[in-house]
């Protein structure tokens, strides 16, 4: 039963420590939309995305209402264009077409986001493949609601280092497109290791093949209540740190999966999975960086950083897997730089270093996070790093991710302005010795040893 002191306690979580859902993400399957003729294909994912999704954002308002839990957004994910055009689509414009209808589908039905603008070529690439991947730019640029994602790499199958070398080059011209507004397109374009079928996070969400026709996934946020629950064990031994963390995400994932069962009811539509994650905002006291700080770090960067992440993520995942049945997604604590202002902070001062993040993706979810770069850095550059997250993805048998803005016209000393959830980020050096012999290399890094398992 639930007692008058929990629902105070969860009050208090909403009203003072920046507690809400992160978003409420409906996947549709468009598998059956797939049509040789370009201008039927277009309908069939137009009718389709306004059709299942036309009780979306009022069903996520009502909830907000019914419940007084702030949902920030409400955003889509489709089956990767990738599959779905490739009878239809001959060259990249052909795809552009569709990224303009699936930006028309978010507009009409209201949502925030719609994550699907992806292909999936971690061992090859079709000619579909690498025409969606070259459209990639285009789309970004004239588009204000999709987001793209390619998945280069597998445990199981290595990493396909012809679409790394070809990636890097993409995001530069991404970010050349969209010049003006501090190269924004590249904020929503991800590279994937390990890429989940059931994300419900932008810019990296897609549906998988593997899933329903529909499906409900929820994403909570939190990192302010966790802040605020250490503060009050101040100073106290590691168990204790431990078992605040653990309680405080069952609680906060609670909330999440209370929202998901309703959402799900309301829309008659099954449930799909909790993304049980820490998401910081820009606002001030929801941030991860700041936990850190109350664990004892002066900032986020310092000695110990990567082991207070490790900690704090696997806490987190501990305490949420009790409060859902059904646990996806990424999961755990993110690091997005330019959404966390604790983190800006840290790289501001000094403390936060590209290769300190690196080293803290291998402990937590996802990688390389909204991180802004100089705009003169070369495609290459932006290969090898790349690469290196892949890597750590693949041997860790771990998501990783980046999505790195190398801000065109910007260097150090200057920052990003990207607004909204997406806040804004001081340009982080990049090592600036030459990996262009490695990455020109043709074929793909072979998956390691303990992936063979079958």
């Amino acid at each position: 039963m639930i007692n008058i002191n929990e629902v105070y306690e969860t009050n208090k979580m909403i009203e003072q420590e920046n507690l809400d859902v992160r978003t409420i993400t409906l996947g549709i399957s468009l598998l059956d939309c797939a049509d040789n003729n370009l201008d039927e294909l277009n309908r069939k994912i137009y009718d389709k995305i306004t059709t299942v999704a036309k009780n979306l954002v009022a069903t996520g308002k009502s909830i907000e209402r019914e419940y007084g839990i702030p949902i920030v957004n409400k955003r889509i994910s489709v089956t990767p264009i990738a599959l779905i055009g490739a009878s239809a689509c001959k060259c990249p414009e052909d795809y552009v077409k569709i990224a303009e209808t699936l930006d028309r589908a978010a507009k009409t039905v209201g949502v925030n986001f719609i994550g699907g603008y992806s292909a999936l070529v971690s061992k090859g690439m079709t000619q579909s493949d690498e025409n969606l991947i070259r459209s990639i730019p285009k789309a970004l640029a004239i588009t204000e609601r999709v987001c793209s994602s390619v998945n280069v790499g597998s445990t199981k199958t290595g990493i396909n280092m012809d679409a790394v070398k070809l990636l890097g080059e993409i995001i530069l011209e991404t970010a050349e497109k969209t010049k003006e507004r501090d190269s924004l397109g590249c904020a929503k374009l991800v590279v994937f290791c390990n890429a989940p079928d059931d994300n419900p996070f932008m810019a990296g969400a897609f549906h998988g093949v593997t899933e329903a026709d529909a499906v409900i996934n929820v994403g909570v946020s939190g990192p302010g209540v966790v802040k605020t629950a250490l503060q009050e064990i101040h100073g106290a031994d590691f168990e204790t740190l431990c078992e605040t963390i653990k309680k405080t995400a069952f609680k906060i994932t609670r909330v999440g999966q209370l929202v998901a069962k309703e959402a799900s009811k309301k829309m008659n539509i099954p449930f799909g999975i909790i993304d049980l994650s820490l998401a910081p905002t820009p606002a001030v006291g929801d941030s991860i960086a700041e936990i850190f700080e109350e664990m004892g770090l002066e900032y986020a960067g310092a000695p110990g950083t990567t082991a207070a992440l490790a900690l704090l993520n696997d806490q987190v995942k501990k305490g949420g897997v009790m409060a859902s049945s059904y646990v996806g997604g990424l999961s755990g604590a993110f690091i997005p730089v330019s959404e966390d202002q604790g983190m800006i902070d840290a790289v501001n001062l000094g403390a936060l270093t590209l290769e300190k993040l690196e080293a803290m993706t291998c402990v937590c979810s996802v990688g390389l996070d909204m991180i802004a770069i100089p705009g003169k850095t070369s495609a290459a550059t932006i290969s090898g790093i790349i690469a290196d997250e892949m890597a750590i993805g693949m041997v860790n048998q771990k998501t990783t991710a980046v999505r790195l803005i190398p801000v065109i016209g910007k260097d150090l000393g200057d920052s990003a302005e990207f607004g909204g959830l997406l806040g804004y980020a001081p340009i982080m050096p990049v090592n600036e010795f030459s990996c262009e012999a490695f990455i020109g290399r043709e074929g793909r890094i072979p998956a390691p040893i303990h992936s063979f398992k079958n």
